[in-house]
């Protein structure tokens, strides 16, 4: 829980920051905040990617091409699940909330999108997995950043409400860590490294958020949760 609680603070110290300072951050701190934010991502999701492959060649092997497997049907399965059009609708439905605001739902509409926008990004599922495995994931350390930096522009449009949401926030990330923690025990086994073929999708998908964090590929990481799943099952079935 230690992560998710960094997470709730870089939202709150972001919101504090937005009503303190009534001015924006400057556009070269943000800037210069969101590459050393995304080189991070880039190493820790290769690295977590590297040292979940263990063993002989052959065995890097295999277990390298059941992740890549997982992760082609799982984007398969979050097309027909349609999470990345849940997740980019969302994100749409703020940017056009900060363009048109309605004085009289400030609070409720601050409060309200900044929870939704926080939860559905896949940051909070990719972080939490991790840290239900690892018990702390550096990962929720960028995601503080990255959601510092949006209640700066929720707070600053809709008041103090948006600075709330690291509160609803704390807590669905808190029972999805509690939930891959809870099921962490069953993942241990002998013959098949169940917790290193998560470990290894969860770095991919760590990565493609990098590409997106420095503007370099949007990729459509939503779509690939469901690959954190079918992965284990697919270790299991076939090691």
């Amino acid at each position: 829980m230690i992560g998710a609680v960094i997470n709730s603070a870089g939202i709150v110290a972001g919101g504090v920051c937005a009503l303190t300072l009534k001015k924006p951050i400057p556009a070269r701190f943000q800037l210069a905040l969101k590459v050393v934010l995304g080189v991070f991502t880039v190493w820790f999701g290769l690295k977590l990617t590297w040292n979940s492959l263990n063993g002989s060649m052959v065995q890097v092997l295999k277990e390298l091409s059941i992740v890549l497997v997982a992760m082609t049907l799982g984007r398969l399965a979050g097309k027909l699940l349609r999470l990345q059009d849940f997740s980019n609708s969302i994100g749409q439905y703020a940017a056009r909330s900060f363009s048109a605001p309605r004085p009289a739902t400030r609070f409720s509409d601050g409060f309200l999108l900044a929870t939704a926008l926080f939860c559905a990004g896949p940051l909070a599922f990719l972080a939490s997995v991790q840290e239900g495995l690892t018990d702390y994931s550096p990962l929720f350390v960028v995601k503080a950043g990255i959601d510092g930096l949006a209640a700066m522009a929720f707070c600053a449009t809709f008041g103090w409400g948006a600075l709330l949401s690291a509160v609803p926030v704390l807590a669905f990330q808190g029972v999805l860590i509690q939930g891959v923690h809870a099921l962490e025990p069953m993942l241990h086994n002998q013959t098949s490294p169940l917790i290193d073929s998560i470990n290894a999708t969860d770095g991919l998908l760590i990565f493609c958020v990098a590409l997106i964090i420095l503007e370099i590929k949007k990729v459509r990481v939503a779509e690939y949760l469901p690959s954190l799943i079918l992965a284990p099952l697919f270790t299991r079935w076939w090691w």
